[in-house]
């Protein structure tokens, strides 16, 4: 067997990574329990150790060369079906058997499917505006704001020959639309202490407006595997503008960044294909000394992609929130996305809609939106980046090069990780949550006039095109110093909740609803809101037709799935988890519903089939309180139990029709039933909001959910199924196609048996016994007479095996924080 340098030298996997050889390899992460030795286990599997998967407890890499990959996946798999058969009481492993304690697996497979977040080009016919006032052309108060700026330049020793330039920094032309950043610098606030990791596709080291403020240890290459993550192709130039942005130095060279005396790491992972356990790796990289990740790039932003991290990436994402900087938390900036001008929205993006992510859009230098900033209802805020004939100055590759066209939402997200850089220098034991929640109270809103804006629970305003606002550096720099620091974070999962139902196309909606009570929340430790989540299933035919809203008790409305002209993907959503922070600040206590809509009158339809609300917050006793688990595959897993509801169908203007009361009696109806909670029972839900102009389903815990009653096309004592009488006509001649062809079938069997009948008195001299008879002659069972005919040793081959036991590999669902692609998305992006 061959040995692996990890175990020779006994080397740190953060600080060093074994290299792989795909082409004669096959590499497998794995999650062991605990108490089980890793080298034992890849002993019993005639694998390869390589090493732990970073930081990731009781995670490992195991390896096998190629010809034998199949006969170990085929190994893997079977402990798979094993250990879901085990959770149903259906098998059980061996006590002695090490094997059982190997929780969970994937093949590593080299992908390329993230892309940077550089802006598209303008939509045909847009014409960027020309600087309000024309360039050179400045009056009085702008041109006492630009002497102000050179004063400024001359008291902190800037002396950088385009930091005039950097509107974003402050802007003379437009005032107030920059980040508000010098009234820190004059404090002497300047970002000392902090490290930045700008993970994309490299960082130019040599560039003198970089070196000054380098940070090796926390840099590495996972693209071509090397602690040194210099650019290397022709359009490697991403990730060192992003840099600039954040920690350019303050010299001679091109401008300075927000944080320009903090410490700036690379990681590169984006300019070839890399695996899960690479992604999982960079953003866990020296999570002690890196305090912050900035992340300009995601799924394509093409406006029918939807695509989340696999499980192994958002374990580390949940290992970098609890265990980075000492326990206060890694810090993530993600870019919202590019694709507003083809209706894309950051919520079909697994990254950009997580709880873990400080999600930043942008705004253009006229403070407008740009005609490509994505929006949702997970958006925070935005920053100043490109449109209005400007863009963001900063850092290029080379050793004294400048760009002064970095854009799109890839240049919003680092001015955000510089702002941050700033709050910590100021306050290092904020959190990961505490600098959200700083960030919402210090936005400033824009705009207001254009109806985005709703009022929320904190007395902030939200849009889901600005979030809570433009980033106001000086004030969240100032909040940071007398903030009270947030209790550790708690939270609720509601049982599944089955709607099985069809949409309705048109105007009205489809609407269910969950109540939850303060006792639930009590027994969560949950004290009041900051992120909400809702994981669906929804089946359709062309997603891009649906759109999703999310009501709060306190009324405040989340749209957190829009339309999307371009997605014709014949799919709904499969686990996928959407993410709000539009209620942030509430109770939690109330009827909560979800609007699903079909607008879009076509040949296509879909099925609502069920959901779960996760409510994220403080906690009300933090010394009570644990860490939330790591993302496991099985957290959705649709095998175990369906939700107990009741579901009323309530159309405008018309009574509430009581329903028919198990899914059973509708066999077209696809389910997908979901695990309960074993601490929480759902509670019977009130009248639905008469706000909601929709068709409502609401959920109780007294009986499984069902189709509204319907108009039947036959007699009374016909059932209609609850659908209508275009479903009830194929129900129904489907069943009538089945019985004509069993009689006709029937009828030909009668005859060829009379046939052999015939010709067996000619060769025989006595009659033949029927194979029925001599059934019952030998007392033989239903399922023994069928083992006596043809097929009986391919039945025999599954003796002992129920037809629950036997399983496939899709049996088992990946984690949807938000659904996974492999990456537990299930679904496309």
């Amino acid at each position: 067997m061959r040995l692996s340098p990890w175990l020779l030298h006994g080397v740190a996997a953060s600080a060093f990574i074994q290299p792989r050889n795909h082409d004669v390899f096959d590499y497998f992460a794995v999650q062991l329990h605990e108490s089980k030795d890793p080298q034992s286990i890849a002993d019993q599997l005639n694998a390869t150790l390589e090493g732990p998967v970073g930081t990731l407890p009781n995670h490992y890499t195991f390896s096998c060369p190629k010809s034998q990959s199949a006969e170990l996946e085929a190994l893997l798999q079977e402990l798979k079906r094993r250990r879901l058969l085990q959770r149903r009481g259906l098998a059980s492993f061996d006590q002695a058997d090490d094997l059982q304690g190997l929780h969970w697996h994937q093949k590593q497979e080299l992908r390329q499917r993230l892309v940077k977040r550089l802006p598209p080009p303008p939509p045909l016919g847009l014409r960027q505006a020309p600087p309000k006032n024309g360039a050179g052309q400045l009056d009085q108060t702008q041109q006492a704001d630009k002497a102000r700026l050179e004063d400024l330049a001359t008291s902190l020793q800037i002396s950088d020959p385009i930091f005039q330039e950097q509107w974003h920094l402050f802007n003379y032309v437009q005032k107030g639309i920059d980040v508000n950043v010098t009234g820190v610098w004059e404090q002497g606030i300047t970002g000392e202490g902090i490290i930045s990791c700008v993970i994309d596709d490299g960082l130019d080291f040599t560039s003198n407006d970089l070196q000054p403020n380098y940070y090796a240890n926390g840099s590495w290459d996972f693209n071509d595997k090397g602690p040194d993550p210099k650019p290397r192709l022709s359009d490697d130039r991403h990730g060192t503008r992003c840099a600039g942005e954040i920690a350019a130095a303050r010299n001679d060279v091109c401008g300075v960044g927000m944080a320009y005396d903090s410490q700036i790491s690379g990681v590169r992972i984006l300019s070839a294909p890399i695996t899960d356990e690479d992604e999982a790796l960079a953003i866990n990289w020296h999570y002690q000394e890196n305090d912050i990740y900035s992340c300009s790039w995601g799924p394509p932003d093409d406006g029918q992609t939807m695509e989340a991290p696999g499980v192994l990436i958002k374990k580390a994402m949940v290992n970098g929130v609890q265990k980075g900087r000492n326990g206060k938390g890694s810090v993530f900036v993600f870019a919202a996305g590019n694709g507003a001008a083809k209706d894309d929205n950051c919520n079909f993006d697994g990254y950009t809609n997580s709880i873990y992510s400080i999600t930043t859009g942008a705004i253009d230098r006229a403070g407008d939106h740009p005609y490509y900033s994505e929006k949702c209802s997970a958006l925070l805020l935005v920053t100043p980046s490109s449109g209005h004939s400007d863009a963001i100055h900063t850092t290029d590759i080379g050793v004294n090069t400048c760009y002064n066209g970095h854009g799109g939402t890839s240049a919003a997200g680092p001015l955000m990780a510089g702002a941050v850089a700033l709050a910590l220098s100021a306050r290092p034991e904020l959190t990961w949550r505490d600098l959200q929640y700083l960030a919402i109270n210090t936005s400033i809103p824009l705009h207001l006039e254009d109806g985005d804006w709703q009022d929320t629970a904190t007395g902030k305003k939200f849009s889901h095109t600005y979030g809570y606002g433009k980033l106001d550096t000086y004030s969240l720099v100032e909040a940071a110093k007398s903030h009270e620091l947030l209790k550790p974070q708690a939270w609720y999962h509601s049982p599944w909740i089955s709607v099985l139902h069809d949409i309705p196309e048109g105007d009205k909606g489809l609407a269910a609803s969950f109540d939850v009570t303060g006792e639930m929340l009590g027994k969560a430790n949950l004290e009041r809101l900051e992120h909400v989540t809702v994981t669906m299933n929804v089946n359709h035919t062309r997603r891009g037709d649906l759109s999703v809203e999310l009501k709060s008790p306190g009324g405040s409305v989340s749209h957190i799935a829009t339309s999307r002209k371009h997605d014709n993907v014949n799919a709904g959503y499969d686990d996928w988890t959407f993410m709000s922070v539009v209620h942030w600040g509430e109770s939690g206590v109330g009827t909560w519903t979800v609007i699903v809509k079909d607008t879009n009158v076509n040949e296509h339809q879909g099925q609502f089939l069920d959901w779960r609300l996760n409510l994220w917050g403080q906690s009300i006793d933090g010394s009570k309180q644990e860490l939330h688990p790591l993302p496991d595959e099985h957290d959705d897993d649709h095998e175990l139990a369906t939700a107990i509801v009741t579901t009323t169908s309530v159309d405008p203007g018309s009574p509430a029709t009581d329903l028919p009361a198990h899914p059973s009696d509708h066999p077209e109806r696809p389910t997908k039933p979901k695990p309960t909670e074993a601490n929480t029972t759902p509670t019977p839900t009130s009248t639905p909001s008469p706000t909601t102009e929709a068709e409502t389903t609401q959920s109780t815990a007294e009986a499984e959910a069902t189709h509204s009653t319907s108009e039947g096309f036959l007699p009374g004592f016909f059932p209609t199924f609850g659908v209508s009488k275009k479903t009830q006509i194929w129900i129904y001649g489907s069943i009538g196609l089945m019985i004509i062809f069993c009689a006709g079938l029937g009828a030909y069997f009668l005859v060829q048996r009379r046939k052999r009948l015939r010709n067996s008195r000619d060769n025989y001299e006595f009659e033949m016994v029927h194979d029925e008879d001599m059934d019952e002659r030998q007392g033989l069972t239903g399922a023994q007479k069928g083992r006596r005919r043809r097929g009986g040793d391919l039945y025999d081959a599954f003796a002992g095996e129920s037809d629950e036991e036997v399983v496939s590999d899709d049996d088992e669902e990946s984690y949807q924080d938000t659904p996974d692609h492999d990456t537990g998305s299930g679904s496309d992006k």
